[in-house]
């Protein structure tokens, strides 16, 4: 059985953003996806459902979309 890797990739909606501009959480997205959205413009999905284009990465410490942490815990599990 294959596992789906992930990272934590920002959501950048204008509803979820701080006045610096700055993420307010980042989101667990398919690692193969990154590298793509982040050349051609197109939009990943995150565990959590968020549908958007990735334009910034996450450094460590970034807070994490809960939603998306409760999904990737639950499928660590699993494996």
């Amino acid at each position: 059985m294959s596992s789906t890797q992930t990272i934590e990739r920002p959501d950048v909606s204008t509803n979820e953003t701080t006045d610096d501009d700055t993420p307010k959480f980042f989101h667990y997205v398919k690692k193969n996806k990154i590298a793509e959205s982040a050349v051609m413009g197109t939009h990943v999905v995150a565990l959590c459902g968020e549908v958007f284009p990735v334009t910034k990465s996450a450094k460590p410490g970034s807070p994490v979309c809960p939603e998306c942490k409760k999904v990737y815990d639950g499928l660590r599990k699993g494996d």
